[in-house]
């Protein structure tokens, strides 16, 4: 099978996933939205989720969308700062404009293909730059692993400060469908609890037979390599601000996600912390292998607006018009002008490195 046929099919594959999942999200919320018009005694007739989306979308506040468009653009430029601190240490010095743009292009690749767009930034990266291939992917494994543990510390602050809403909701639930039992009072609980407890007998008696086998050899060097990367980062010449980037960047993807909700009336009420669990619950839809989070970002946006009682057509618009903003609008536009751009700020650079090729210094 020749390469392209086989990205082909994964085109055709990550993309039917996300299908799959947008038309049972739209499925599920159309069925809802055609039982309420009911309930409220309008025709079916007029009783279109296609048309209240549009509706939906004509009344957007445009100065909390260019703020969402702006946001996620300095998440970019902080992104592209601190890929340069990254390279530097290994003595090469990237310019801006290229970390920039090849990071526009990699969000653009992933419209089309998930996870190609690491390929796609570090090969344009490469070339553009002059640098080794394998040089600019070691650096985007450091990048991604900033990522993870950004992630893990707004996971972990969402539980922090909004550890009173989700008891709530697991609360009203119980209280709507009568007198539920207790968690560990679940079958299936307890069978977890006890193949739990199983495994840690198993993992204790015979520990020294399990840390031999290949598995946990490469799963134990994925660690080690993981550790090794997360100290990698404060042996940087600046690694204050580094974090710092890093941390500039998750407060970009924050404020995006809360300058949506403040865009969309439905939604405009909600706070500072219910955007800080919508953040997460939409980021976590971005982990699904779809295009651009397709269908996976809708889906748990919807049940994250449901912790805070925005459902029906409202909780599946305000999706919409979030993945629409930058995932279809921004990425898209953005990229194309990537693919535009980079030839063309590079060419004078690219004319002037073959001048000095063909004619050494004598």
């Amino acid at each position: 099978m020749s390469s392209k046929l086989k990205k082909a099919l994964q085109f055709l594959l990550f993309l039917g996933i996300g299908v799959v999942i947008l038309g049972l999200v739209y499925r599920s919320q159309n069925t809802a939205f055609q039982e309420q018009c009911r309930l409220d005694g309008v025709p079916a007739g007029e009783c279109s989720l296609i048309d209240q989306l549009l509706y939906d979308f004509s009344t957007v506040h445009p100065g909390w969308i260019l703020l969402v468009i702006a946001a996620f653009t300095a998440s970019n430029m902080l992104r592209a700062w601190r890929w340069q601190m990254l390279l530097e240490p290994m003595g090469y010095r990237a310019r801006f404009v290229n970390s920039f743009l090849t990071i526009l292009l990699g969000y653009f690749a992933n419209l089309f293909l998930p996870r190609m767009g690491e390929v796609v930034r570090a090969g344009s990266l490469s070339r553009y730059e002059r640098i080794p291939m394998e040089r600019v992917m070691g650096t985007l494994v450091v990048d991604r692993l900033m990522d993870f543990v950004c992630l893990a510390l707004v996971v972990g602050l969402t539980f922090i400060f909004e550890a009173d809403t989700l008891w709530a909701f697991i609360s009203s639930n119980q209280q709507e469908n009568g007198s539920s039992p207790a968690l560990w009072q679940y079958p299936v609980v307890q069978i977890g609890l006890a193949l739990f407890l199983l495994a840690a007998i198993v993992a204790v008696l015979f520990r020294k037979k399990i840390l031999q086998h290949p598995f946990v050899q490469k799963v134990s060097n994925l660690i080690e390599g993981f550790w090794d990367g997360l100290r990698s980062v404060f042996r940087l010449r600046h690694a204050g601000l580094f974090i710092a980037y890093s941390l500039g960047i998750w407060l970009m993807f924050y404020l995006q996600c809360w300058f949506n909700l403040l865009a969309f009336p439905p939604t405009a009420h909600l706070g500072p912390g219910a955007a800080l669990m919508i953040f997460v619950f939409g980021t976590l839809g971005f982990v699904i292998p779809a295009p651009g989070g397709m269908g996976s970002f809708h889906a748990l946006v919807i049940a994250g607006l449901a912790l805070y009682g925005v459902i029906g057509s409202n909780a599946f618009s305000y999706a919409m018009i979030a993945f629409f903003t930058i995932q279809i609008f921004y990425n898209f536009v953005a990229g194309m002008l990537s693919l535009v751009l980079l030839p063309l700020l590079n060419k004078r650079q690219e004319a002037n490195t073959s001048a000095a090729t063909e004619h050494p210094a004598g």
